[in-house]
């Protein structure tokens, strides 16, 4: 099965109990064996976020699964930025931000439909380059 890109949402999900995304995010990679991908512009927000909301050991928990080889991270190219900018003033009006434009453009460039995230709107309303919409899990 092709790999499964990883949005902000999960991360911070898994993390937090309270969460109301994190029951589900946690099922769903206890019984998924697919590869998980990182856009690396994901990385810091979501490092941000267990930060600010749930301290110092949650963020280093987060880095230590990429370390120890549980999701890999995918670096940002030049047509990356090119296609997230498009993808940016497409869809202005949805507000269709920085990091969700660029995991839309990386899903395009790696061809992938699945994407982890608990952002529905976003990645609903993104009409992909190569396939008719996005398999949004969990």
């Amino acid at each position: 099965m092709p790999p499964i890109l990883v949005d902000t949402g999960p991360l911070y999900a898994m993390a937090d109990r309270d969460d109301d995304w994190h029951h589900r995010t946690v099922r769903f990679l206890q019984l998924s064996r697919d590869e998980l991908i990182i856009p690396v512009t994901v990385l810091p927000e979501a490092a941000y976020l267990l930060a600010a909301h749930l301290g110092a050991k949650a963020e280093q928990r987060l880095i230590q699964s990429i370390v120890g080889g549980e999701m890999e991270v995918e670096e940002l190219t030049i047509l990356d930025l090119r296609r997230s900018l498009e993808l940016m003033r497409r869809y202005e009006d949805a507000q269709i931000g920085f990091v969700d434009a660029t995991v839309v453009a990386m899903a395009e460039r790696l061809k992938l439909q699945r994407i982890l995230t608990t952002d529905r709107r976003d990645f609903s309303l993104v009409r992909p380059r190569h396939c008719k919409e996005f398999e949004l899990l969990p």
